[in-house]
C-alpha cells in the first residue's frame, strides 16, 4: 500500500514507561514522519491505519545479510544439528531418495558444523550414499553453517572443475560463486524466492538490510526496486571483484542509486581479514587445540593497510570481516594506519586491550548474537580458556563502541528477535546463560537494530507495530515475535492487525 499521506492512529510509543504512555497519532507524508500528536487531534490527512493501542517503534535493520543466498537457503536441505559426517551423509541419502525425478541438478544442502565431528567429511562418503540410491552421478554440494567450507562429492568436483571433498576459504567461496552461476539459469525462480524472503523479513519487522551478498549489489537491488520489490531499504555492499566497475559508475559509500526513491544506497566495501571459527580458519594469537595452526590471515602483512587506504581514497567505508583475536587486532591496526572508516564484522574473540581501540578509532562493531549460541560448544572446545572474551558485546558497549546488530543470514535466520533475545539472554533453550557478563540490556540491543533513533518528527517512516511490549517477553516469546504491521518509507508492507 503506497500513500503520499497517511495516519498511524492510536499508537503507543515504546519506551521504559510505554504501558502507561498516552496514545498518539503519527502523520506520515512522503515517506517521513511529519508529526506525532495526541490521539484524536484534528487536521491529520490521509488513510488511517488504526493500531488500537499497539506499541509503535522504529523498524528493524539487519546490518549484515547475504540476502539472495538466504532466500535460496530457505528452500535447501538443512543439515543443522547433524552430529557426524555419517549422520549428515545419511540425511543426504534420504533427500536423494525422495528427489529421484530431479537427477540432473545439484542437490544443495546447508548448515553442517564439522568442527567437533569425530569422522571426516569425505567425497567417498557422499559418493557411497549417492550410489546406494542410484544417483552416483548427481552433484552434491553441502555448504557449511559459516559459509567458509563446502563439502562436495566426485560428481560435483567434475561439474565445477575442482578437488572433491572438503573445500575451505577461497576454494569454497569460488565454488559457491560457481554454484550461483549454475542456478542463474532460472532467474525467475531465484527472484520469486527473493520476493518471498522480503515478505518473511517484513513479517518479522525488518525494514532495512545491509546486503553483503557476493554480487553487484547496487545494480541488483536497483533492478529489484524498479520491478516493484519495495519492502526493504537496502545498503548495498560491494566486494573487491566488483569495485572497478562500481567506481567506474561513479558510485561510492552513501550514494543513492537513481530510480530507487532512496531505497537503495551504496554501502561499504567488504574485506576479509581471516576465516571462521568452525572452519578453524579464524586467525588467533593462540593455536587451535592439538595443533600448531593459528588460523588463516587473508592478507600478507601490511597489505590490509593498503587495501583500506585505497578504498578510503575511492570514497568507500569498510565492512572488515575479522573473527579471531589476532585478525581483530590487525584490523584495528589497519584502520589506524589507513585512516579508513567503517566496521569490524563479527569480532568474535577480542583481546581486552583492543576493546577500547574500537571507540578511539571510531570503528563500529558488527555483531551477530545468534552465532554465540550456535557456536557455544565449538567455542568452548576451540577457544578454551578464552571464552570470557568471546562474543564480547557487553564489553564493547561499556567501552562506548557503536554496535550494529545483524544475523549474517543465512548463517543464522534473518530474524531480529532471535538476535535480540540472544544478545540479552545469551541462551535460547534449557541451557544456562552463556557469557551473560557480555550480554546487552534490551534498549542497547534495540538501538543497535533500529532504523531510526526514535519515532519523532522528521525521521524516515521505517516503523513497526507490535502486539506485545518486548520488555515483557521471555526468551521463547521474544524469539517468536512477529510484527503486527511494518512500514518501509511510509508504505504498509506487512499487516496482521
Amino acid at each position: 500500500m503506497v500513500m503520499d499521506s497517511s495516519v498511524i492512529s492510536s499508537a503507543r510509543l515504546w519506551g521504559a514507561e510505554s504501558a502507561a504512555s498516552p496514545l498518539v497519532d503519527v502523520q506520515i507524508r512522503n515517506g517521513r514522519v511529519a508529526s506525532v500528536v495526541p490521539a484524536g487531534s484534528a487536521g491529520l490527512e490521509g488513510e488511517r491505519i488504526d493500531l488500537a493501542g499497539r506499541w509503535l517503534m522504529p523498524g528493524m535493520v539487519d546490518h549484515h545479510v547475504h540476502f539472495t543466498l538466504w532466500a535460496k537457503h530457505r528452500n535447501r536441505l538443512s543439515l543443522a544439528g547433524t552430529s557426524s559426517a555419517a549422520d549428515a551423509a545419511d540425511r543426504v541419502r534420504i533427500a536423494l531418495a525422495a528427489d529421484l525425478p530431479h537427477t540432473q541438478s545439484p542437490l544443495v544442502g546447508r548448515g553442517f558444523q564439522d568442527a567437533l565431528w569425530a569422522d571426516a567429511p569425505t567425497a567417498e562418503l557422499l559418493d557411497d550414499v549417492a550410489a546406494r540410491v542410484g544417483q552416483l552421478h548427481r552433484p552434491i554440494v553441502l555448504i557449511s553453517h559459516d559459509l567458509h567450507s563446502v563439502w562436495i562429492n566426485t560428481a560435483a568436483s567434475v561439474l565445477f572443475g575442482t578437488a572433491a571433498g572438503l573445500l575451505r576459504e577461497e576454494a569454497a567461496f569460488n565454488l559457491e560463486i560457481a554454484l550461483e552461476s549454475v542456478e542463474a539459469g532460472d532467474p525467475a525462480r531465484v527472484e520469486a524466492q527473493v520476493a518471498e524472503a522480503v515478505a518473511a523479513a517484513n513479517m518479522r519487522g525488518v525494514t532495512g538490510i545491509m546486503d553483503l551478498e557476493m554480487a553487484d549489489n547496487p545494480t541488483m537491488w536497483a533492478r529489484r526496486v524498479a520491478s516493484g520489490l519495495v519492502g526493504l531499504r537496502v545498503l548495498a555492499g560491494v566486494y573487491p571483484q566488483h569495485l572497478e566497475k562500481t567506481v567506474a559508475r561513479g558510485e561510492r559509500t552513501g550514494k543513492r542509486m537513481p530510480g530507487t526513491g532512496g531505497l537503495v544506497t551504496v554501502g561499504p566495501l567488504k574485506v576479509f581479514a581471516d576465516g571462521a571459527l568452525n572452519t578453524r580458519t579464524a586467525w588467533c594469537f593462540d593455536p587451535y587445540p592439538h595443533s600448531s595452526d593459528f588460523g588463516h590471515s587473508a592478507h600478507p602483512r601490511g597489505d590490509l593497510d593498503r587495501v583500506l587506504r585505497d578504498a578510503r581514497d575511492q570514497g568507500f567505508e569498510i565492512a572488515l570481516h575479522a573473527i579471531g583475536d589476532r585478525a581483530v587486532a590487525e584490523a584495528l591496526d589497519a584502520y589506524e594506519a589507513s585512516g579508513a572508516t567503517g566496521s569490524i564484522e563479527h569480532a568474535q574473540l577480542v583481546r581486552d586491550e583492543d576493546i577500547p581501540r574500537f571507540a578511539a578509532l571510531g570503528v563500529a562493531a558488527g555483531i551477530h548474537p545468534e552465532h554465540a549460541l550456535d557456536d557455544r560448544d565449538v567455542t568452548d572446545a576451540l577457544w578454551a580458556g578464552r571464552t570470557d572474551r568471546a562474543f564480547p558485546y557487553g564489553s564493547l558497549a561499556r567501552a562506548g563502541v557503536a554496535l550494529r546488530m545483524g544475523s549474517d543470514a543465512p548463517v543464522a535466520p534473518l530474524n531480529p528477535w532471535k538476535s535480540l533475545s540472544a544478545a540479552v539472554h545469551r541462551t535460547r533453550d534449557e541451557l544456562p546463560a552463556w557469557g551473560l557478563d557480555n550480554g546487552l540490556d534490551l534498549l542497547t540491543a534495540l538501538r543497535a537494530s533500529w532504523a531510526v533513533p526514535a519515532v519523532r518528527e522528521g525521521v524516515a517512516a521505517d516503523l513497526i507495530a507490535l502486539d506485545h511490549d518486548p520488555a515483557a517477553l521471555d526468551v521463547g516469546a521474544m524469539r517468536d515475535t512477529n510484527a503486527a504491521a511494518t512500514f518501509t518509507a511510509g508504505r504498509l508492507v506487512h499487516a496482521a492487525l
